[in-house]
């Protein structure tokens, strides 16, 4: 663990950063060195793998509250730490815990029995990235994602122990993981249970430690799932996949493996929640005459036909053009499309000309909207 940067500077974030603040310092990094970003380029796929394991860590809550304190011993699941409750003056809250708790028949503080260390365990979750397009988030689309994990041990099958030996029965608590011990007390001498320091509470020892995973029972190792992201998924959403995270302790279940989902934005289109825009520029012409011009939409390209007459900025509406909702592909937004009428430039003598002598036949019916306004500036200006 010692050649492990810490995980704040892994991110570049302050050790009172938000919640938000670590997940906008992960995106950006996740988005930077991602492996469809960096094909082939191994010093960027290790800054993204450092990235995910220090995002890991920092949003979550325990996790973070374990590292802030331990550092990464406090996180590493092969480290068996002890004290977190002893100290302050040489006195034991746990013991004191222990101690009313044989008095009076009940906890101290809300404080219970020790769990039992031999208990199933659940994994831990992981995390990991993932880039897509705006058409691909739209249709949905398979990806495949790379995350380290902590694998069951296949060489002692997650007993710690090296094959063809087995955890043994420790002598001095015989199983149990406690031990009784007899306290002096205002009370008098009170007997009461205490874990066991030779075998940590387990009731086990490993006298030969498996060479593979160091007698933890678990060991990392790379795996590549295939993950579907469904149709309509959002910039930011995260998708959860049971089961792929860590491997449990005791047999307990594995972990869930979450993958940020981030959506490169598009060229054409623009998303509002399930609507989308886009705009589509005409010219003078055929805003004046009305035509036929092709609209692009996610699901290719349609025919819609611009009124005459048309106004600059005038919006249209496609119903059900729109992105699907997510786990529900038959209801959909819709999409809208707004005319931009393009002046043209660069004209020729000839153009100029023609253009006058048209602009001179017109008068002001042609020209409802700016007769309007001059009667409006007129009136407000009289006096």
């Amino acid at each position: 663990m010692a050649d492990k940067r810490d995980y704040y500077e892994v991110l570049g974030v302050s050790r009172d950063a938000s919640e938000d603040e670590i997940k906008k310092a992960y995106r950006k990094l996740a988005m930077k060195y991602h492996p469809d970003v960096n094909p082939g380029d191994r010093a960027a796929e290790e800054k993204f793998k450092e990235a995910n394991e220090a995002y890991e860590v920092l949003s979550d809550s325990d996790k973070k509250a374990r590292y802030d304190q331990f550092g990464h011993a406090g996180v590493d699941p092969s480290f068996q730490g002890g004290g977190a409750g002893a100290g302050f003056g040489g006195m034991d809250f746990g013991d004191l815990g222990d101690i009313f708790e044989g008095f009076f028949g009940g906890g101290f503080g809300g404080r219970g029995r020790t769990a039992n260390p031999n208990a199933p365990r659940r994994g831990g979750d992981v995390r990991a990235a993932v880039a897509i397009n705006f058409l691909e988030a739209c249709h949905g689309v398979k990806r495949t994602v790379e995350t380290t994990v902590q694998h069951t041990c296949d060489a002692c099958h997650g007993t710690g122990a090296k094959a063809g030996t087995s955890p043994k029965t420790c002598p001095t608590c015989n199983g149990q993981g406690q031990v009784r011990v007899a306290q002096r007390t205002p009370f008098g001498n009170i007997a009461t249970a205490r874990t066991c320091d030779r075998c940590g509470g387990r009731g086990k020892i490993i006298e030969t430690p498996c060479n593979d995973c160091g007698g933890s029972g678990r060991k990392r190792a790379t795996q590549k799932i295939e993950v579907t992201i469904p149709a309509g998924i959002d910039d930011g959403q995260t998708l959860s996949v049971r089961g792929k995270g860590d491997a449990g302790l005791n047999g307990g279940p594995a972990g869930d493996l979450h993958v940020m989902v981030t959506v490169r934005p598009d060229v054409l289109f623009r998303r509002e929640g399930y609507d989308i825009f886009c705009e589509i520029p005409i010219t003078y012409t055929q805003a004046a005459l009305g035509a036929e011009v092709v609209v692009p939409t996610i699901d290719g390209k349609v025919k819609y036909n611009v009124p005459e007459g048309t106004q600059p900025g005038t919006t249209v509406r496609l119903r059900g053009k729109g992105v699907p909702y997510v786990n529900n592909a038959r209801r959909r937004g819709d999409q809208y499309v707004e005319m931009t009428v393009e002046v043209p430039r660069d004209l020729s003598r000839q153009q100029r000309e023609a253009l006058r002598r048209f602009e001179d036949s017109l008068d002001e019916k042609n020209y409802k909207k700016r007769k309007s306004f001059f009667d409006k500036v007129k009136e407000k200006f009289s006096d």
